[in-house]
């Protein structure tokens, strides 16, 4: 067993065994971290003996929360995932796994990959906690939508809202983190269909969003936003066009009232006969 074996072998043994576990999910995440068949073996028999079972969830979210800002995030999700702590530990993400979504190409994405995929983005670009987090359990509505219904998910976001405040108060998360979680569920799928063709619902959105008195949390989804568009295949490299587009009816609009905002916004995407107020 070789040096680097052995301390990840110690940090299962010598914490407590679930804290161990999560410590060896988090260290996978690192840069080298890639866990061997043994640790995860090991860890698979923990599982088994019931290791995770008693520790207040507060005790394990630093754990979680180093794993969500290293590297590769996706991998420690991979470390629970295969030796059955996934569901233990985070439920609600676990049961994204094998739910079928809408996608242009192949035209459906297993949703729990995707979000591997969405979290190693925000690693890319060092995206905060917050961001993180939010990509970690924006899509949580959707693991039981009708299977009638799939692969569309009709009102998964009040399905969704309750079990994101359930997660952010069992783990203790800051509030900030809370607050964009909620925020991306409710709008990060309306932000990737906006259009310029109507203005009045691109002023409205934003005033929603946040953008003009929370402009750090509305710059926060728009990075959320843009990592999860790029996580669909062939778009990794590709800009965003959702937020250079919104980007330019901010600038149109800001310091402006309320009510100026909308035709002020049609005249910049020259589209001023579309500058009516219905939702986007």
């Amino acid at each position: 067993m070789n040096a680097e074996r052995t301390t990840r072998t110690q940090d299962l043994t010598q914490t407590h065994p679930a804290l161990g576990i999560l410590r060896l999910a988090a260290l996978s995440a690192e840069e080298g971290g890639l866990l061997d068949d043994e640790s995860l073996e090991l860890m698979f028999e923990q599982v088994e003996t019931g290791a995770l079972a008693g520790i207040p969830a507060a005790e394990s979210w630093p754990e979680l929360e180093r794993g969500l800002m290293a590297q590769t995030p996706s991998n420690m999700l991979r470390a629970l995932y295969a030796c059955g702590a996934l569901p233990e530990v985070l439920p609600e993400v676990a049961a994204l796994f094998g739910v079928p979504q809408i996608a242009d190409d192949p035209p459906q994405v297993d949703i729990g990959h995707h979000l591997l995929r969405v979290l190693d983005q925000t690693a890319r670009c060092n995206a905060p906690l917050s961001v993180r987090f939010a990509a970690l359990v924006m899509n949580v509505g959707k693991s039981d939508s009708p299977p009638e219904h799939l692969p569309v998910h009709y009102r998964h976001v009040e399905r969704g809202a309750p079990r994101i405040e359930a997660i952010c108060e069992r783990f203790g998360i800051a509030d900030d983190c809370r607050e964009l979680a909620l925020l991306a569920l409710a709008e990060c799928e309306r932000v990737h269909r906006v259009s310029e063709v109507r203005a009045g619902p691109v002023a409205a959105m934003l005033e929603r969003l946040g953008a003009f008195d929370h402009p750090q949390r509305y710059a926060q989804l728009m990075q959320l936003c843009a990592c999860d568009y790029r996580a669909y295949r062939g778009r990794a490299d590709q800009a965003y066009p959702k937020a250079a587009l919104l980007d330019i009816a901010l600038k149109s609009c800001t310091g402006l009232a309320p009510d100026d905002r909308a035709a002020t916004i049609a005249a910049a995407f020259g589209s001023e006969r579309w500058s009516d107020n219905r939702d986007t």
